[in-house]
């Protein structure tokens, strides 16, 4: 029979795990019989129980993998996985007999702890049972009430640091709400005023457009005479520019003859 390593690493390593159990729990049923004291007893097999618990759990795991390697091994394989399942079940159930048959005997030891022959003895064991039952019951219900009183303790903090909190964010967002206001009227100033420098840019453009309207019109002006004044000034007798004032030559001496004998006199007139 080949190794369970060799058919899986996680089946080897669950059979490892589940054979140390079992090596555990046939020791510590060999202890728990050496022992007299119920109270050891008692702690013995609970922790026995505890490793019988921790080992249905790893024969789940093993049966799982054993289901998920199925397809992939053959007949024979399977076959040994299943038997060495039910091997590892029927070893479990045997221990899990041995726990009960454990448990029984604790159990009629503490009854018989409160029976006896004497019959006035046993009426002081079950006097004394039922003050310690009653004590416990005591105990357990301080511990109760104080836990309870630790959680209301607890409740009105959580409460108070709930309400602090509250009201510190309530106080947040009212200086959060305030400053969001103080922006919005920021923005809307901004805007107006972005506005009016739109506007006045306008105007200054438009002013600008008629300042150089008219500096173009009087550059205009200013070269239409000085082309006038050099064309005067190269062609003198053109009559083209002879009725603009101040640009027609002078006027010619004529002389009026009023009678042989008289004496001439010039006048000067305008043509």
């Amino acid at each position: 029979m080949s190794s369970l390593s060799a058919i899986s690493e996680e089946l080897g390593e669950l059979d490892g795990q589940i054979s140390d159990i079992f090596r555990a729990l046939s020791n510590g049923f060999q202890k728990l019989e050496k022992i007299k004291d119920t109270s050891r007893q008692s702690r013995q097999l609970e922790e026995l129980t505890d490793k019988m618990r921790e080992c249905k759990r790893l024969i789940k795991e093993f049966d799982r993998e054993v289901k998920s390697l199925e397809s992939r091994n053959d007949a024979n394989t399977n076959k040994m996985l299943s038997e060495k399942k039910q091997s590892m079940i029927k070893e479990l159930n045997s221990y899990v007999a041995l726990k009960k048959q454990y448990a029984t005997n604790i159990e009629n030891k503490r009854v018989d702890l409160f029976e006896g022959p004497n019959e006035g003895l046993a009426e002081e064991n079950v006097m004394l049972a039922s003050s310690m039952a009653n004590e416990h019951l005591i105990d357990h219900g301080n511990r109760m009430m104080d836990e309870t009183d630790q959680a209301i303790d607890r409740g009105k903090k959580i409460v108070h640091d709930t309400i602090n909190v509250g009201t510190e964010t309530a106080a947040a967002l009212k200086a959060q709400t305030e400053q969001m206001s103080r922006i919005v009227n920021e923005l809307d100033s901004i805007q107006f005023s972005i506005k009016k420098a739109s506007k006045l840019v306008k105007e200054i453009g438009r002013q600008v457009a008629t300042d150089r309207c008219i500096m173009a019109l009087l550059f205009i002006i200013v070269l239409g005479v000085i082309s006038i004044i050099i064309v005067k000034i190269v062609h003198p007798n053109n009559k083209d520019i002879m009725d603009i004032p101040g640009l027609a030559p002078p006027a010619q001496s004529r002389r009026l003859l009023s009678s042989p004998n008289s004496t001439p006199e010039t006048i000067s007139c305008f043509s």
